[in-house]
């Protein structure tokens, strides 16, 4: 009877038990069925992970998924770089149908010349410059280029106001004379070279053409340059017995001392580099400063008011009154005396009467901005031409 009773209350434990876990179960597509012993020790059920919806899309779609930016950090817009607004160069001035011209010949040191003339007459309709230098040419290698044989062909077909020459650069080499070739710096050699330097400047007198004979400068080779010394000795020689002017230009390439040098003043005084690297051509300042020489006595010939001077019309083109000539400030002028009694304040002549007028004497300066002319260079210096003989080193 007891045992009986036993077994009875273990079934309805046993069977209260089972109600309270059936109680517990949710369907197993949302939870993992529980064992006798989870539910004796009471061990919470183990949560199936629920996918997230990245997860549950086709992998191909979430390739295409766009990032996901948080609100709280905005994403910063793309700085866009400040416009910098292109610097047009001016336009260049439209030359004139019958604007004179000028023509530039010789080698590469005139097609430098060519350059800086451009620059300098850049802003003046009425002046053209036409640069038909060759590079490479001379006077001695006339089967290379033969200037006495073309020059007048070009005179010709543009009809030049006048003619600039610079050469020589390229002729420190042997010249073949008839069926002889002499050696550079030989007595053959300097008589025919100077036999045809006269040739080219005579070729241009015959039109009635002003002629400008550029100097050769100063070079980084000692060498090079006592060559450039003979030879422009021979220029000037040549060329002023034919009528034409020689443009010295080694002041402007050379220290106080007379020594080669690569960086000094431009045309507006400021320390540029003038000479390239190699000590023998120019920069585009160096350019400009060889045209600068140039410039002022082309100028001279064109006339100081040319058409274009006269068609701009501002006052840019007026003459600075500021202050008195010097000639006008140089003169001594008499005192005023008394017409009555001339020997009270000591004077004996009326104004503008005998008084002896003191000498004037332009400057350097002067002569060089007015004239285009440049002053003898010092007795013994390297560029002192009066002593040079032609076949002789000075």
């Amino acid at each position: 009877m007891l045992s009986g009773r036993l077994f009875l209350r273990r079934g309805i434990a046993m069977g209260a038990v089972l109600l309270v876990a059936a109680a517990d179960l949710t369907p197993a597509s949302a939870q993992q069925r529980r064992t006798l012993f989870d539910m004796i020790f009471n061990d919470p059920p183990q949560q199936r992970r629920q996918p997230s919806i990245i997860e549950r899309e086709p992998r191909r779609q979430r390739s295409r998924q766009p990032a996901i930016v948080s609100p709280s950090r905005p994403a910063a817009p793309a700085a866009r770089a400040p416009a910098v607004k292109a610097e047009t160069a001016p336009a260049p001035v439209e030359k004139m149908e019958n604007a004179r011209k000028i023509l530039v010949v010789g080698d590469f040191t005139a097609l430098g010349v060519a350059k800086g003339l451009e620059a300098a007459f850049a802003e003046d309709p009425s002046v053209l410059v036409v640069e038909k230098g060759s590079g490479s040419s001379g006077l001695v290698r006339q089967d290379f280029h033969d200037w006495p044989q073309e020059l007048p062909a070009l005179m010709n077909e543009f009809k030049p106001a006048m003619v600039v020459v610079m050469i020589g650069a390229n002729d420190r080499q042997a010249m073949t004379i008839g069926e002889t070739r002499e050696k550079f710096r030989t007595d053959a050699w300097l008589a025919e070279y100077d036999a045809r330097v006269g040739r080219v400047a005579a070729l241009v007198q015959q039109q009635k053409l002003p002629l400008l004979w550029v100097g050769l400068p100063a070079f980084q080779s000692p060498s090079l340059t006592a060559d450039a010394v003979t030879l422009n000795g021979i220029y000037r020689q040549a060329v002023e017995k034919a009528g034409g002017e020689f443009i010295d230009i080694w002041d402007g390439f050379v220290s106080e001392s007379g020594q080669f040098i690569v960086t000094g003043s431009d045309i507006n005084g400021q320390q540029v580099r003038l000479r390239s690297a190699d000590g023998i051509g120019f920069t585009e300042a160096g350019k400009r400063k060889l045209a600068f020489y140039v410039e002022k006595v082309a100028r001279r010939h064109l006339g100081e008011l040319g058409i274009g001077d006269l068609i701009r019309l501002d006052a840019g083109n007026l003459p600075i009154l500021s202050s008195l000539p010097p000639e006008a400030e140089a003169a001594v002028p008499s005192q005023p005396i008394s017409l009555s009694d001339p020997e009270l304040d000591g004077g004996s002549d009326l104004l503008g009467g005998t008084s002896p007028q003191p000498s004037i004497t332009e400057t350097p300066r002067n002569l060089l901005l007015t004239r285009g002319q440049l002053p003898e260079a010092p007795v013994g210096r390297v560029d002192y031409y009066s002593a040079t003989v032609t076949g002789t080193t000075p």
